[in-house]
């Protein structure tokens, strides 16, 4: 017997919304793969893999957790899971054990993303005030999404959502990569991410990679295409 085709499950990054999969999801759809693009929390590494271990634990059949940018490192994490058959990262973080993503990210020269954020605060735990960033509006396009249409830009830099800086100096409890197959995607003039981070993390899971030349952040947006066909030879190798 076949095996069951897997579900692929969404996992945005910081900035952004699971609205950002759209076109992904129309194309994949389109082929009957099952998909669900889960609201990632933007509180904390632990926190937001737990939420999407959670997730994972209750969709019944093998799972293949493709990640866009924050994303990636939580499927290093949660996708340990039993069912998760496959990791797809795009444009994302692909950490070690161990490894946070300011560790990561200070292996190689910093993005322009660094000098354009802006700090909010709101109420934590025990009445404690914790701090969360987004992108200034008017760094927004040539930051995240230099290749998308100005229309589009706008909206998406006006529903950004915030990632809690925490965030970056939380380490990766577990590296998924090392024991399940994976794939990834690098986007060639990606400002937000510097490219070679997401080439070093790839290398590194032994991931089968394509690079799209001039692809902006938001490749999911600017070439939802692209990034389905490299999922889609994710569900072929998985499915059997």
């Amino acid at each position: 017997m076949s095996p069951a085709p897997p579900t692929v499950v969404l996992v945005h990054g910081a900035f952004t919304d699971a609205a950002g999969w759209l076109g992904v999801i129309d194309e994949l759809q389109r082929d009957g793969i099952a998909v669900l693009a889960v609201a990632n929390p933007l509180r904390g590494l632990t926190c937001d893999a737990a939420y999407l271990a959670s997730v994972v634990s209750q969709i019944d059949g093998p799972v293949i957790l493709v990640g866009h940018s924050y994303g990636g490192a939580l499927i290093t994490v949660a996708g340990t899971a039993d069912n998760v058959v496959g990791l797809v990262y795009v444009a994302a973080y692909a950490l070690e054990e161990g490894e946070s993503l300011s560790e990561l990210q200070d292996r190689f020269p910093a993005s322009p993303l660094v000098g354009s954020l802006k700090q909010w605060t709101y109420p934590a735990d025990g009445g404690k005030i914790a701090t969360e960033v987004s992108i200034a509006p008017e760094a927004f396009p040539s930051v995240f999404a230099a290749d998308v249409s100005p229309s589009i830009v706008r909206v998406l830099a006006a529903t950004q959502r915030p990632l809690a800086t925490s965030t970056f100096t939380e380490a990766a409890s577990a590296a998924a990569w090392r024991t399940k197959p994976c794939w990834a995607l690098v986007a060639g003039a990606d400002q937000a991410i510097n490219p070679e981070v997401e080439r070093f993390g790839a290398k590194r899971a032994g991931a089968t990679t394509v690079e799209l030349e001039g692809a902006s952040h938001a490749v999911a947006v600017s070439r939802p295409t692209a990034v389905a066909d490299l999922i889609r030879d994710a569900v072929r190798a998985t499915s059997g």
